[in-house]
């Protein structure tokens, strides 16, 4: 005969006794401590996320200043290094460019982990997830899986990226960027890179306003339609902007090769 110890008969007869008592709700809160911490940790992950995506998205518009000129990307490359502080001479304080990639990367790595809270932590995991996706089919659902995928993918690209940034300060601008990404064949790092950044910021943007109902209104249905209309659109837009000074900076670099490693000169452009 299997015995029950009698420990475990004691903490029962304990509990019922607080229950024929009439202490229910002070054993629910003896018995039963919920904490804040998961909470917390997903309001964490929300802010951290939407910093890192309205992020991306300036970065992203600043970057595309070669659409406009040479000249152009070199005075916003002056003016984010602060050259206004010293206007004797050309170019400003490169390590404010360094100080920036860490601190991108700090988040970078805080939003990651606690990010990964949610992912299927096993193989088995992965399996029954997929097989409940397929049978939900469930667009939001998907997109998430999609945020998984671009979220591994940029956590190993990102960090290169990150680390030439923080490493290397002083080698941005029209040429010195199109010879990393030509001459350094980087390329493909950068347009692997575009497509995650860009699918992941644009669905975790969705995904926020989703979650914390921010734009609600009378009809959440309708919203949630809306807001669906408003990513597709963004993302197109980026991903077209992204291509076009990808596409940029390739032909650039193509043509300064033979001169790889020469900086630009402010008014030097045709």
């Amino acid at each position: 005969m299997l015995r029950v110890p009698r420990g475990c008969c004691l903490q029962q007869e304990h509990i019922m006794s607080k229950v024929v008592d009439g202490e229910m709700p002070r054993l629910l809160r003896d018995e039963v401590k919920k904490s804040r911490w998961p909470a917390r940790l997903d309001l964490a992950q929300s802010f951290s996320g939407l910093a890192l995506g309205l992020f991306m998205w300036t970065h992203l518009i600043l970057v595309s200043s070669i659409l406009i000129s040479k000249d152009a990307m070199m005075k916003l490359t002056y003016f984010m290094e602060a050259s206004f502080l010293k206007p004797e001479e050309p170019g400003g304080y490169p390590l404010l460019v360094s100080a920036t990639a860490i601190a991108v990367f700090l988040l970078f790595i805080a939003h990651a982990g606690l990010a990964m809270r949610k992912f299927p932590a096993t193989w088995k995991q992965h399996r029954v997830f997929r097989a409940q996706m397929a049978m939900m089919k469930h667009s939001d659902t998907n997109q998430w899986y999609t945020q998984v995928v671009t979220g591994f993918i940029m956590f190993f690209l990102g960090s290169v990226h990150l680390y030439i940034m923080a490493s290397q300060p002083d080698n941005i601008g029209p040429y010195a960027s199109a010879d990393r990404m030509w001459s350094g064949h980087m390329w493909p790092l950068y347009l692997v890179l575009l497509f995650a950044v860009e699918l992941h910021g644009a669905i975790g943007m969705y995904r926020l306003a989703i979650k914390w109902g921010v734009f609600d209104g009378d009809d959440p249905r309708r919203t949630r339609r809306r807001l669906k209309t408003v990513k597709t659109l963004i993302t197109v837009f980026f991903l077209a902007l992204g291509l076009a000074s990808f596409a940029a900076y390739v032909k650039i670099g193509i043509e300064h090769a033979p001169h790889a490693g020469e900086r630009y000169q402010l008014g030097s452009e045709p």
